[in-house]
């Protein structure tokens, strides 16, 4: 999953060439006739073959390995063209341009004038301040009240310079030996290996970012594998706009910042920073060290660290459109539009809540399902039985959290989304799939979900003294720990270094109600009421002291593009979805269909 890091809703959310080709040199000759109107005898010899007729793509444009069937003249002494290119003077023994010691052309003239151009341009770039300040795909957020998007258009289809040349606009150098190193070579050694908490098997380190750099920003192009969106997420309601000067580092931690301010219309602006296309991991354990922003007992903040799937961009509607927050891999009514074919099962017509007429599911279905017809777009790859794999963006919570009770105190939610839903949202949360180790602080979220999303979640207290305004406030691990797939896959929540919960795969196993099948625990390369506005306190300010990432050795899955879950070509083939947050759905923004499915309307 791409990381994310989500900033204050808040939130901490933890992308026609040529081609050439080299012929046999058995390949059939050609003629050496040419044919009237035919500018060079290459052209006339690639066009057809002895018969006059027709022949293959690569008999077309080869030539034979005899010169002298090329049909051009090959005596050395025929004057061509362009022999003054490559044919020099030779004056006592010395290589001269020309006849002459000097000479002008208005060719030579526009050359060097071309050269001046450029060199003048090549100063001015380099020496031209930059206007704007860098700031910081995982996703970290945080919000005011109920996150939301609006979107401003951005058409960033390019890899970036400094990506390219491996230094980052903020003076972070990365540690090379192939490439980037993905692992923070102040990242204490003693922590390069974490034991697993499932098989007590040791792991490895795959990634880190301790945030020790001072000033580091995080705008498009800055950073190898951090970037701070520019936008206000409409989808969850947030009050704020996210802006990459909102995201720095500073004292050893990356800090998200929350502050009063009128921008794009609203009255605050806030920062989510993620890895999307950048890094991105399957199966393994992830770990954040947070400090929460303001304190444990006013409402008001969202902030969240989460996971998504890369095929997904938050922030990005059209991206996520019949992609979020389905996991599922069946071709079956789980995957059609609101869950439901002619009415069947009644379930998806009565087991939802009033607010929304009983409808279980609002989803469009899943865009690219196991039903997706052969042929169409799809980014694969292809069951043994010929049918597509199928491909979402499913998400995995960190934490997300929140003020409640009374008294009034701080708990995170850690959390699954998943698509299709159980009957009533009802998830098999039996002793066999539902393992809490402290029901003293952790309990069944009693949110179930809704339209939109099913949501697997359980609440835990936080320390108070983890919060920004607590005295000497501290910092608190937050993570999960999963394999992806079926049987004995799960996911296994961390808060304050401990472990808080475990959901087994069998806990969102086929439901026969719904008539949906088993939802594999997320298989795709992952990335990242009432306000309280009294007293609330700003700048409220979210700290990432270090994210680290661990994998079973034997299991290396490190990539956003991995082979058996490929996402690259699918985002290159469709870039604007990607990049332009003003495309907030698939179909009716960015003008493009869902890709016909054998089930809802047929193959043919």
């Amino acid at each position: 999953m791409s990381r994310l890091l989500k900033g204050y809703s808040i939130a901490s959310y933890t992308s026609d060439s040529s081609t050439s080709s080299i012929l046999p040199l058995s390949a059939p000759p050609v003629s050496r006739e040419t044919r009237a109107g035919v500018e060079t005898p290459y052209e006339a010899a690639s066009k057809e073959g002895y018969d006059g007729k027709s022949r293959a793509l690569y008999q077309k444009y080869s030539l034979a390995a005899d010169p002298t069937t090329w049909g051009s003249n090959l005596n050395p002494y025929y004057a061509e063209a362009d022999d003054a290119l490559h044919n020099p003077t030779v004056r006592s023994g010395r290589i001269v341009d020309d006849d002459t010691h000097f000479s002008w052309s208005s060719r030579g003239m526009a050359n060097l004038g071309c050269l001046l151009i450029l060199c003048c341009g090549l100063f001015g770039f380099i020496v031209r301040p930059r206007l704007s300040i860098p700031v910081t795909h995982i996703y970290s957020v945080i919000s005011v009240g109920y996150p939301l998007f609006t979107y401003r258009e951005r058409m960033l289809y390019d890899a970036h310079t400094f990506n390219a040349l491996g230094v980052n606009a903020s003076g972070q150098v990365p540690v090379l030996s192939s490439g980037f190193s993905p692992i923070d070579p102040e990242t204490p050694k003693d922590v390069y290996m974490k034991t697993s908490r499932r098989d007590g098997e040791q792991w490895q380190l795959v990634f880190s970012d301790e945030f020790n750099t001072e000033g580091r920003t995080f705008y498009p192009g800055d950073d190898p594998y951090w970037e701070a969106v520019d936008l206000n997420y409409w989808a969850t309601g947030d009050l704020e706009w996210y802006d990459p000067v909102a995201v720095t580092t500073t004292g050893g931690a990356m800090a998200i910042t929350l502050t009063r301010k009128e921008t794009h219309g609203l009255h605050f602006q806030s920062g989510m920073v993620t890895t999307w296309n950048k890094f991105c991991f399957t199966g393994g354990y992830v770990e954040a060290a947070v400090q929460l922003p303001g304190a444990n007992n006013v409402v008001g903040l969202w902030p969240a660290v989460w996971t998504m799937g890369n095929l997904g961009r938050a922030g990005y509607g059209a991206s996520l459109e019949g992609m979020w927050p389905y996991s599922y891999d069946s071709c079956d009514v789980g995957t059609a539009p609101n869950q439901t074919l002619r009415g069947l099962p009644e379930s998806s017509t009565t087991s939802g809540f009033e607010g929304s007429n009983f409808e279980l599911s609002f989803l469009p279905g899943q865009r690219l399902s196991r039903c997706t017809c052969a042929g169409e777009s799809h980014p694969g790859p292809v069951h043994s039985d010929g049918t597509y794999v199928g491909r979402s963006a499913p998400e995995i919570d960190i934490l997300e959290a929140t003020v409640t009770g009374r008294p009034l105190s701080g708990q995170v939610s850690q959390s699954g989304q998943w698509a299709p839903f159980n009957n009533n949202y009802v998830w098999d949360n039996s002793s066999a799939n539902l393992i809490i180790d402290d029901p003293t602080i952790s309990i069944l979220n009693e949110f179930r979900g809704g339209e939109f999303q099913q949501s697997t979640s359980v609440v835990t207290d936080t320390p108070a003294s983890c919060y920004q305004l607590a005295n000497n406030p501290c910092f608190a691990v937050y993570g999960f720990e999963y394999k992806p797939g079926y049987d004995d896959a799960y996911i296994e929540w961390v808060s304050n270094d401990k472990s808080a919960w475990r959901l087994n795969a069998a806990g969102v196993g086929a439901d026969t109600t719904a008539e949906i099948s088993a939802r594999p625990i997320p298989q795709e390369p992952m990335l990242w009421g009432t306000i309280d506005f009294e007293h609330l306190t700003f700048p409220a300010v979210m700290l990432i002291d270090y994210v680290r990432v661990y994998q079973d050795p034997k299991h290396i899955n490190v990539g956003c593009d991995p082979i058996d879950f490929p996402t690259q070509s699918y985002i290159n083939q469709y870039p604007a979805a990607y990049y332009n947050a003003n495309l907030t759905t698939w179909v009716d923004d960015f003008g493009q269909p869902f890709p016909k499915n054998s089930l809802v309307n047929g193959c043919n």
